[in-house]
């Protein structure tokens, strides 16, 4: 399977010419001689522009390279407009399936003889296709009567087969980009790898994404940001989904944010306070962001709010996670590089022996030149070339665990780039994160989690009295035989120690006799070839 899909894959990239993206002087002679010899796979598109090619080309091989450009799409600053313009067109225009196979597997999942036992009304056109599943509207019957407004998700059928193979070929490039690639085992491919396993193997299944839906719904519950519509959980299977539909305006339309009288400044500020409370309020963040899932309500332009929608890939961040980041980015707006250095260093993401003034003088010519400056102003193509340049100097090693916030971090560049260029990202992300520390540090921190455990103690309590007394009885017990491992431990050594002097006095002797030998003097040497056995007798049954 993996040479069968390797091969799919090389037939898919040369038929869209996208070797011919590679500038020519990073094509060597043997790479063109090598290209030209594939005579039989030639490409078929001369004529479409670049973006387009390489947009049908991701879009042929399947969700996995789908989402790479997804990913790329929200990047204008790394790519040119035209190829970021099409690749756009995979956050909900994949080609569809057949509107009929989708009701038929709507049909299977929920038991139902007809469609029209549990909607009034389904629109076989899909309302949006990507590339994992694609999206129908309905109208679904309700027990009071009233029909309710929803969409219906379903997997693409076959899907799963098509992704093994993709994941398959992924880690055998990973194993081999840790065995040869100079800086493969610093970047953990194998971890990467095995991280985005499990997070689109997890989006396959969409009782898990309602669960998600939720919870983050929860979460946002009376918020004037963000808003997560209402799941149909009764009615949601591991490969359908039904959720409340929603009418917002993508939040890639500019023009038509624009033309309502959207409050842009604010909207954009709105999406970086987002993203850092889903991250450190909730340990729990939409890791899918990209404009594809992300609408504006039509509602209130001047008080605007996202509308957040498949929520498929969730991440999580654990406690020593959440406050390492914030007191980096907090250190990263103070502009203390020293500190920024020094975590690193306590975390353990560069080596012990790294060179803290060294490390720190790096971080300071990365990122003191984009301080200050709106997002429009600011090469971020130039500063993650630059970063990764700084890791790989000092062998600093990626973090599988933050795989997931990096890819959504882009996404939220991305879209502030879009919707306010002008955007400070660093005076709207700073005050939020050192309310977020002082509410980690100092009294207010110890009294709230003495209130949250103090269920747990309240119910453990009486039984210390118990547990106390068990205690101090088995430690008479215990100190007996602590005493008596102490002592065994101690005659092994003893025992240890005699066989080490006997094996070496084994050796002396045995060498004494061989240069005793060659002088002619039998007797002694007998002597101390018998004092060699002897010795050597006591050190193996010591």
């Amino acid at each position: 399977m993996r040479i069968g899909r390797f091969y799919q894959i090389q037939k898919t990239l040369l038929q869209y010419g996208l070797d011919e993206l590679v500038p020519i002087k990073h094509r060597p002679w043997y790479v063109r001689l090598l290209r030209k010899s594939a005579f039989w796979l030639r490409n078929q598109h001369p004529h479409a522009p670049q973006g387009v090619r390489l947009r049908l080309a991701l879009q042929s091989l399947g969700p996995v390279w789908v989402k790479l450009g997804q990913m790329l799409s929200t990047r204008r600053d790394l790519l040119p407009s035209e190829w970021a313009d099409e690749l756009a067109k995979l956050q909900d225009k994949v080609e569809p399936f057949p509107g009929d196979q989708a009701q038929a597997l709507i049909e299977k999942a929920m038991g139902l003889q007809h469609i029209h036992d549990k909607f009034s009304d389904f629109t076989l056109q899909p309302l949006a296709s990507a590339s994992i599943a694609q999206v129908h509207a309905a109208k679904m019957k309700q027990t009071d009567g009233q029909d309710a407004d929803v969409v219906v998700k379903v997997i693409r059928p076959g899907i799963r087969k098509q992704i093994l193979a993709d994941l398959s070929l992924m880690e055998t490039a990973a194993e081999a980009a840790t065995r040869f690639l100079p800086d493969g085992k610093r970047l953990r491919p194998r971890e990467v790898v095995a991280e985005y396993r499990k997070t689109i193997l997890d989006e396959l299944d969409l009782q898990r994404e309602a669960a998600n839906a939720i919870q983050l719904r929860r979460n946002f519950m009376d918020s004037d940001s963000l808003y997560i519509p209402y799941v149909y959980s009764d009615d949601c299977r591991s490969n359908v989904m039904v959720m409340e539909r929603i009418y917002g305006i993508p939040v890639s339309d500019i023009a038509a944010l624009q033309a309502q009288g959207t409050d842009m400044e604010l909207l954009a500020k709105r999406g970086v306070e987002v993203f850092f409370t889903q991250v450190f309020r909730d340990s729990f963040f939409h890791a899918d962001m990209h404009p594809g899932n992300i609408f504006v309500s039509r509602e209130h332009p001047e008080n605007p709010k996202y509308i957040g929608i498949d929520c498929g890939i969730v991440g999580t961040l654990n406690s020593e996670d959440k406050r390492y980041l914030a007191e980096n980015f907090v250190a990263f707006f103070n502009r203390d590089y020293r500190k920024v250095a020094q975590l690193h260093l306590d975390s353990g993401w560069v080596p012990a022996d790294t060179n803290v003034e060294e490390f720190e003088s790096a971080i300071r010519t990365v990122c003191e030149p984009i301080f200050q400056k709106p997002l429009a102003e600011i090469s971020f193509g130039h500063v993650l070339l630059n970063l990764f340049s700084t890791a790989r100097r000092f062998n600093m090693q990626v973090q599988p665990q933050l795989v997931l916030l990096q890819k959504t971090l882009l996404y939220i560049e991305g879209l502030g780039r879009q919707l306010y260029p002008q955007l400070d990202l660093w005076k709207t992300a700073k005050p939020f994160l050192e309310n977020w520390l002082q509410q980690q540090i100092g009294l207010p921190a110890l009294w709230r989690q003495l209130k949250e455990n103090a269920p747990f103690w309240a119910e453990k309590l009486p039984q210390m009295p118990t547990l106390l007394h068990r205690a101090l009885e088995q430690l008479p017990k215990q100190q007996q035989a602590m005493t008596e491992l102490m002592a065994q431990q101690l005659q092994q050594r003893q025992q240890h120690q005699s066989r080490l002097l006997a094996t070496i006095a084994a050796g002396s002797l045995l060498i004494a006799s061989c240069i005793l030998l060659s002088t002619g003097s039998l007797l002694t040497t007998a002597l101390a070839a018998t004092g060699a056995l002897f010795f050597a007798a006591k050190a193996v049954w010591s």
